[in-house]
């Protein structure tokens, strides 16, 4: 079963601007600035929004500094409810994963996309099939065979959001059932992995790459239509580009997920000018250039109306996922 994405055009992010002119916007913060994750601690979406604001207290990018709350509650509801209540408030911002699609879609939260401000898509995520590295799978069609007998109990961020549309998608494809265990983030979920408490996850690769680096875990595929970039080593004989694609390796599944960037609705065409500037000045430096290869990131960035036509797009797409899926809460989400 192929979860399709459009091939997305990789859009400039325009060009950088000086500190000078950033100030002749007219507009900047006056107050600290609220950088909310709708997601756990030690997840890819926490681990870029501290890196972000890593990077712009090292490079001195913003006059006010900008503090990083974790707001999970409700599969991200708490957060994207709260950013949606701050209308007009300029000095809050909200990294969100496709969990901006899926939380109102399976939980009949009053609340879309449309809700908040887009600022910047910064990248897409992809997910990797991972198991444990003491476990007798060294290859997806072992792991498929062995799902074919038992039920594997498969980790993953959240129920009905991405990581469990995932494990539905393999399940229809292999004709086999796992047992769904749900967690907070990413980082709990490979913890759990290494640990040996769960025997595969559907997880980012920045959430793992610690544990395949450290030999405790194990990639299988990736579910995107072509390999991650990368030309080192992460281990002493494999780096991201040596990671089959789950479609080649037998299992036709593919998704990747957004990390974008929102504002709170309302604010002004300076505001939004500002924070845009500040974010392409945040992937102009060395700082996010490594999380991108470290990460193994899909680089692609869009603002503006590209951004929004995406959005309209992955909208659709999503709605479609969890119908088939059967996630979309009585409301039809």
């Amino acid at each position: 079963m192929i979860l399709s994405r459009r091939q997305l055009p990789i859009l400039g992010s325009g060009l950088v601007l000086s500190a000078p002119a950033l100030a002749q916007r007219g507009w900047e913060p006056q107050r600290p600035v609220q950088f909310i994750v709708p997601a756990g601690t030690g997840g890819g979406a926490d681990q870029m929004a501290r890196i972000i604001q890593g990077i712009v207290t090292k490079h001195s990018l913003m006059r006010q500094p900008m503090m990083v709350v974790n707001k999970a509650g409700g599969a991200g509801a708490e957060g994207f409810l709260e950013a949606r209540s701050a209308r007009g408030n300029p000095h809050m911002l909200i990294i969100s994963l496709s969990n901006l699609f899926t939380t109102p879609m399976s939980t009949g939260i009053p609340f879309t996309w449309r809700d908040l401000t887009p600022v910047k898509m910064m990248a897409l995520d992809e997910f990797v099939l991972w198991v444990n590295a003491s476990s007798p799978w060294t290859t997806l069609a072992e792991f498929v065979e062995a799902a074919k007998t038992q039920r594997i109990r498969l980790g993953g961020t959240g129920s009905r959001q991405e990581d469990q549309i995932i494990a539905v998608a393999m399940q229809r494809a292999m004709g086999t059932e796992f047992i769904y265990v749900p967690f907070r983030g990413g980082g709990e979920v490979a913890t759990q992995l290494v640990g040996n408490h769960i025997q595969a996850t559907v997880n980012n690769p920045i959430e793992a790459v610690t544990h395949w680096r450290a030999g405790t875990l194990r990639p299988l595929c990736v579910f995107d239509s072509r390999r991650l970039p990368g030309e080192g080593r992460i281990t002493e004989t494999q780096g991201w580009q040596d990671i089959p694609t789950c479609k080649e390796a037998g299992l036709d599944v593919e998704y990747l997920m957004l990390r974008g960037i929102f504002a709170a609705p309302g604010i002004t065409a300076p505001q939004i000018a500002f924070y845009t500037d500040l974010l392409n000045r945040v992937t102009q430096t060395p700082e996010w250039r490594d999380l991108m290869a470290t990460g193994a990131f899909n680089t692609t960035t869009m603002t503006g109306a590209p951004f929004v036509e995406w959005l309209t797009r992955e909208e659709a797409r999503h709605r479609s996922l969890m119908q088939e899926a059967g996630f979309l809460a009585a409301s039809g989400g």
